[in-house]
């Protein structure tokens, strides 16, 4: 089974690393040097959350919450 994750990329503009967390996951969290890598990581990621919520019984609730970009003029 496929599951599709939202998740959030921010770029540190120091290190220019690549954080990415999932919303739906509390505690979700990778990171990587570039986009590509951060999110191959945060696929590894998931997927051990999901390992550890299984092994622990704890049912998989995928929230509906949308992200989204709001623009405001200054």
């Amino acid at each position: 089974m496929t599951m599709n994750w939202k998740v959030i990329l921010e770029k540190d503009k120091q290190s220019g690393w690549f954080t990415v967390t999932v919303p739906s996951l509390p505690g979700c969290i990778s990171q990587g040097k570039s986009k590509k890598d951060a999110l191959k990581n945060i696929r590894e990621a998931i997927e051990l959350h999901m390992e550890s919520l299984a092994e622990d019984g704890i049912p998989i609730i995928k929230s509906e919450n949308e992200i989204a970009t709001v623009a405001v003029k200054l």
